[in-house]
């Protein structure tokens, strides 16, 4: 059988498409691009969108169509191309493209140490080694400016790509941003949840973080509008959660682990830290005095089946050094800059184990579970 165009085109009316019921040439899917080249044609179907659920039946039922109306000499199965009358969107850009893991500092209730334990996580990851960013996402209660000595910075922009940033402050190593920045340290912060939601987002997306091995995000306490705001606009690596021994702070605990580990959040837990673990006087530091309860986020971690990451003693050093400015883990510093352990008090010891174990649990989460995707907002 001669093979021409015509044929083609007749054949191909007799093939319908499923979203109208129309055929391909009423509905002006056949493409003026026909080629026959002895028993071998090529031609090009066009649809609306390049996702239309109907693109590998139409093709299918129309190399059917062909094959039955002229013959199996007919060269046609996979010389059938797919064009689109819109082209697929430009992916958006990616958040922080130059980080490689981002971590949140969570806790259910407030006063348990979070931030002081964000803090020297930061600056004992940077004692290390690692490039690192910390983000004070506490928009009520911001207290980075003050733990790291720098209330009255005043934020710069810098001139990358074509554009202007917001520079972060950078001390101790470690790259640092805040809304107490901007915003008087003597009065209260009064924001609606989505004034403060879009000043957080700000210092996430305008800000120039640069290339991180750790972004540490201190979160609020509880659970949010704030952490809503940070899991749809950042693909969170892993959370660690910051408790007491105390049962009213870990019955808050689990409510925030539960949070993250929820369908719609879906953020791995990294581990759970015990602050305030005991208290040890320092004329008797062979002494521990368990104000707060013994072994309550222990048990805590086994229950939920995640890792106990680190248990910090109640001493008051590690509340002077951030009352200072001068968080604990500068010893950490020291110590690795001078080959020096002298440098190295049981509380720095504490927290550069703490670092350690944070960065071995990164490490394991990647390996068996896919990137965290950010979570999506609905708005049907």
């Amino acid at each position: 059988m001669t093979i021409y165009p015509n044929l083609i085109l007749d054949t191909l009316r007799n093939v319908r498409y499923p979203g109208n019921g129309k055929n391909l040439v009423e509905n002006n899917m056949v493409a003026d691009d026909i080629r026959i080249d002895g028993n071998k044609v090529t031609f090009s179907l066009i649809f609306d969108k390049p996702t239309d659920p109907f693109i590998r039946s139409v093709v299918r039922s129309a190399e059917a169509a062909l094959q039955q109306a002229i013959g199996p000499e007919l060269e046609i199965k996979g010389n059938i191309a797919v064009q689109s009358r819109k082209p697929l969107p430009e992916a958006p850009a990616p958040v922080l493209p130059g980080v490689r893991n981002i971590i949140g500092i969570s806790s259910g209730k407030g006063g348990v140490g979070k931030s002081t334990v964000a803090a020297n996580l930061a600056i004992a990851l940077a004692a290390k080694g690692y490039r690192v960013g910390l983000l004070d996402a506490d928009i009520f209660g911001p207290s980075m400016p003050k733990m790291f000595g720098v209330e009255d910075e005043a934020l710069y922009m810098v001139n990358q790509e074509g554009r202007d940033w917001i520079e972060p402050v950078e001390k101790y190593g470690v790259k640092m941003l805040s809304i107490g920045f901007v915003v008087k340290k003597e009065e209260a912060v009064l924001w609606r949840g989505s004034m403060a939601s879009n000043a957080l987002r700000q210092l996430i997306t305008d800000a120039w973080w640069g290339e991180l091995d750790y972004f540490l995000i201190d979160m609020p306490p509880g659970t949010s509008d704030i952490h809503l705001t940070l899991v749809q606009t950042l693909p969170i690596t892993g959370v660690v959660v910051v408790s007491t021994p105390q049962e009213v702070a870990l019955a808050d605990a689990r409510k925030g682990i539960a949070m993250f580990r929820g369908d719609k959040v879906n953020v791995p837990i990294l581990g759970i830290v015990e602050n305030m673990a005991w208290f040890t006087p320092a004329p008797h530091p062979d002494e521990r005095y368990y104000i707060f309860g013994e072994g309550g986020a222990r048990r805590l971690a086994e229950e939920l089946d995640v890792e106990l990451l680190a248990e910090i003693p109640l001493v008051a050093r590690i509340r002077e050094d951030v009352d200072a400015g001068n968080p604990t883990s500068l010893g950490v510093q020291a110590a690795e800059l001078s080959g020096n352990e002298a440098y190295l008090n049981p509380e720095a010891e504490a927290f550069a184990a703490f670092a350690d174990r944070v960065v071995k649990a990164v490490e394991r989460r990647n390996e068996v579970l896919p990137p965290t995707a950010k979570v999506e907002v609905n708005r049907k």
